[in-house]
């Protein structure tokens, strides 16, 4: 028996196992703290934009594990809240951040969803975890000047944290009714793939 005979299927095997555990390594994880656009309302959990990402990165030979943290209704607060608990449990290497709607829809004071939003971040610096925030919008009828002071927030805690902020979510299927739920405010199974798109594009910028 040679040498190849002898050992040839344990130095397949030791590098299958090598070549498998770097992968696993080198995967990272992508926690999202979301409200209802992120949790999904209103569809199956297959056909939301969180599903669809995963699977189109990883068609694209991305590895990223998704961990979707998101609560339909929630608040900031609720996500300063639950924040440690899901670094902790998940030790995700990234955390985009996407709340503050439910907040805006409620009349919450501006430096108050600022200041919770800004305290997320910190925690999730403090973890290990490297933080985007996404840009949130909110419908015309709540007045220029609330509206103006809350969309700004989100640039200037990008600015001061130096960190990446990525594009609303429903920037482009909002303004559309056939992708639009009934409710005029969650985004249909028809949009899904156009988000996720969306997210993928820049998040691939991120990562570079």
């Amino acid at each position: 028996m040679n040498f190849l005979e002898k050992y040839g299927l344990k130095i397949i095997l030791i590098l299958f196992l090598t070549f498998s555990y770097s992968i696993t390594a080198e995967s990272k994880k992508l926690l999202i703290l979301g409200d209802s656009i992120s949790a999904g309302y209103g569809l199956k959990e297959s056909e939301n934009w969180v599903q669809l990402l995963e699977v189109s990165l990883k068609t694209s030979g991305k590895e990223l594990q998704i961990i979707n943290s998101s609560i339909s209704g929630d608040t900031t607060i609720g996500g300063l809240s639950r924040i440690e608990n899901d670094l902790k449990q998940y030790r995700p290497n990234y955390v985009l951040v996407e709340l503050g709607g439910n907040d805006a829809l409620r009349g919450y004071p501006i430096d108050k969803i600022k200041h919770n939003l800004i305290k997320i971040i910190d925690v999730s610096l403090e973890a290990g975890a490297y933080p985007i925030i996404m840009q949130i919008r909110i419908p015309p009828n709540y007045g220029k000047n609330y509206i103006a002071a809350f969309e700004s927030i989100y640039s200037e805690i990008a600015q001061e944290k130096s960190i990446p902020k990525m594009s609303f979510l429903l920037e482009k299927v909002a303004l559309d009714k056939d992708l639009m739920q009934l409710d005029g405010i969650h985004p249909n199974q028809k949009a899904q793939k156009i988000i996720a798109e969306q997210v993928k594009k820049e998040l691939l910028n991120i990562f570079k």
